[in-house]
């Protein structure tokens, strides 16, 4: 199993994070799966570490060692806290997993609900019990490939067209407008506006601006005499003022804010 590079997109502040493994799946999986994803924390104890997240608009397979989990997409920006010691391998999964799953994606909207994968989870609980560190990142990731591959049905010609969807949104840095992204993919904004709504959750305008605001953010956090004005028309935004005000929205602070992290 190949390890994928690392993604900051979606994190607000990655110092805090702890460490994440990434691998990306095999060829026969890559309209399912974006890449797997392993993370292990030791908190001090009485410590609680807060993770600030913007995360992109997909779902997670999220194995624990308390069972599964199918994490659906967030509205907005969301926070996870950390204590203790722990684990969890999961897969980031592309819009198509939906249907193959059978499930909605606007119904799990911020919300966390169990998922019956007994054989998934025996596999990744046992890999990582008696694994060593070194090499158990890229078997878990191949015994979630072996999981998918028996349980889930080939992806249809619908899914395929969703996973271009949210490909169009998170490559063409030009398109912020609904309208761009519906005359990219040949569809109407109404037929647009449904399969973006039954295959992430969220609407096609929501999608596009979770995009630019965190290429936003990487931005400040990466280059700090970046002028905001410069990344706001880099982003397509007409002028400073509407990024600020989409960054409020969103996420609650300007962009003044989060660069100096007096948050």
């Amino acid at each position: 199993m190949e390890e994928a590079a690392a993604d900051p997109r979606g994190v607000l502040y990655p110092a805090r994070l702890p460490a994440i493994e990434r691998y990306s799946p095999d060829p026969c999986l890559r309209q399912l799966v974006s890449w797997f994803w392993l993370v292990e924390w030791d908190i001090a104890p009485g410590r609680t570490s807060r993770q600030e997240l913007l995360p992109v608009p997909q779902m997670n397979l999220v194995v624990q060692a308390e069972g599964v989990t199918l994490s659906g997409p967030a509205s907005g920006a969301s926070h996870r806290d950390l204590s203790g010691s722990g684990w969890a391998v999961a897969a980031l999964l592309r819009p198509a997993a939906a249907q193959a799953l059978g499930v909605e994606p606007v119904q799990l909207l911020d919300q966390e609900i169990q998922f019956n994968a007994p054989e998934l989870l025996a596999a990744i609980t046992e890999i990582k019990t008696r694994g060593s560190h070194e090499s158990n990142g890229a078997a878990c990731a191949d015994a979630f490939s072996s999981w998918f591959n028996a349980h889930l049905p080939h992806v249809s010609r619908e899914g395929l067209r969703a996973n271009e969807l949210l490909d169009a949104v998170a490559m063409e840095r030009g398109i912020v407008r609904v309208s761009q992204l519906a005359q990219h993919l040949s569809l109407s904004s109404r037929s647009l506006q449904r399969k973006s709504e039954r295959y992430l959750g969220l609407g096609p305008l929501a999608v596009i601006r979770r995009y630019r605001l965190q290429e936003a953010a990487r931005r400040l956090r990466d280059d700090p005499g970046a002028s905001i004005a410069g990344i706001a028309a880099e982003l397509g935004y007409s002028d400073q003022a509407h990024l600020a005000a989409d960054f409020r929205k969103v996420l609650g602070y300007s962009p003044r804010t989060y660069r100096q992290g007096r948050i």
